[in-house]
């Protein structure tokens, strides 16, 4: 059962997604009485939440004054990667004030990434963008208990399990925190102010270091019972398939996401299967400045080589996409006859791949669902990209503020 949130939440979240608005509009829009309107306006003024924002237009009669959220109102957004940290302070109607990104590795542990996340937030306040916070919100790529606000027995976050997130950023920022998963937070930016703004159920997925499903319905994300709804990375596809980073064979993230892409891909340009993949490691590997990086285990092959080798013509780098599209897409289908979502989003790093990828798994879902799910099924590239998950953190961030909001 969806729980009704309270007047003042419904508010301010109103005043958050839509701007100034009059006292005359709000108590038609929130259906309140006018004195219990006054209460509410009153009791948020003087806890620093709202402020007046001059005279409304004229409605015919006397005119009404509009309200806004505080000018001073800021909420941090952090999008924890497996590769990579984002983070937006925003203001209340989650539009960056400051923004910061940067190469980090998951498995370094809990104490050394939470350490930078604070010491870049240190930096925005130095910088003037705020001062103080209202409440934070991250998300992390890895299973997480939204209730306790910690991650669970994360595959590829060593260190982690039972960390706890929320609790220390609470404690070091003085405001309420929040702790999702990077899909969920993705799906819920992509609600606000991507393609699925107007779609109350719809999932989202994410196609990056690993491959994750936000599950929105009703309003809102579903989360399940301990938090791990929507983990279709780890749906088995193939049965003797490569060993995956859970500990199973045959999974969907260990056939095709970051990591199996790059391995895949590597190994065409190995063999000299793929032409323009063997092109760029050589070049690469000779001190030019293909795109193939140079790491501990030698010279890789990126998505974006992939990609630019599909859209060069080269067959394997084309097959490399399908292959994966076809995967994805059959577990799509499955999803597609169990929930009759109206949309699906695909987004994460390897979204880029384009659309060979959506096109394969477009065409496996409509090919293997039933027509009634399909026949008003769009299937979307993230409007949002890379911004997604940073939106949503701060649409979590800001409905923690305002549900302790008094």
């Amino acid at each position: 059962m969806r729980v009704v949130d309270a007047p003042h939440q419904r508010l301010l979240r109103l005043l958050r997604d839509e701007g100034p608005v009059s006292r005359a509009e709000l108590g038609d829009r929130l259906e309140l009485t006018r004195p219990r309107l006054l209460a509410e306006i009153e009791r948020l003024v003087c806890a620093g939440q709202i402020a007046e924002a001059g005279m409304a237009a004229s409605r015919g009669g006397r005119r009404s004054t509009l309200v806004e959220l505080h000018p001073r109102l800021r909420f941090a957004a952090v999008d924890l990667g497996a590769s990579s940290i984002d983070i937006e302070v925003t203001n209340g109607r989650l539009e960056p004030v400051a923004a910061y990104q940067e190469v980090a590795d998951i498995r370094t542990g809990p104490k050394a990434i939470l350490h930078r996340v604070n010491e870049l937030l240190a930096k925005a306040r130095a910088d003037g963008a705020y001062d103080r916070l209202d409440a934070v919100g991250i998300g992390v790529p890895g299973p997480v208990s939204f209730r306790d606000g910690v991650p669970v027995s994360p595959p590829i976050m060593p260190g982690w399990d039972r960390y706890p997130v929320r609790e220390m950023l609470a404690r070091e920022h003085g405001c309420p925190a929040v702790v999702d998963n990077d899909v969920n937070i993705m799906a819920v930016g992509e609600r606000h102010g991507g393609v699925a703004h107007s779609v109350d159920e719809f999932l989202f997925v994410k196609i990056g270091t690993g491959i994750g499903c936000g599950i929105h319905l009703a309003g809102g994300v579903y989360r399940g019972v301990d938090g791990c709804a929507g983990d279709i990375g780890h749906i088995q596809v193939e049965a003797h398939g490569p060993v995956c980073s859970c500990g199973n064979t045959g999974c969907l993230e260990a056939l095709f996401s970051g990591a199996a892409l790059a391995r895949d891909a590597l190994a065409a340009a190995r063999s000299g299967e793929s032409p323009a993949l063997a092109e760029r490691l050589t070049s690469t590997g000779a001190g030019g400045k293909g795109r193939a990086d140079k790491g501990t285990a030698g010279f890789r092959i990126t998505a974006r080589d992939v990609a630019d080798g599909a859209a060069e013509g080269d067959v394997t780098c084309i097959r490399l996409i399908r292959d994966g599209g076809r995967r994805v897409g059959g577990v799509l289908a499955t999803l597609v006859s169990f929930s009759n979502p109206s949309m699906i989003v695909i987004g994460g790093g390897l979204a880029q791949l384009g659309h060979i990828l959506l096109a394969e798994i477009r065409s496996v879902v409509y090919r293997r669902s039933l027509p009634l799910a399909t026949g008003n099924l769009p299937v979307v590239l993230s409007e949002l990209g890379p911004r997604a998950g940073v939106t949503g953190a701060a649409v979590l961030a800001s409905d923690a503020a305002f549900e302790q909001a008094s």
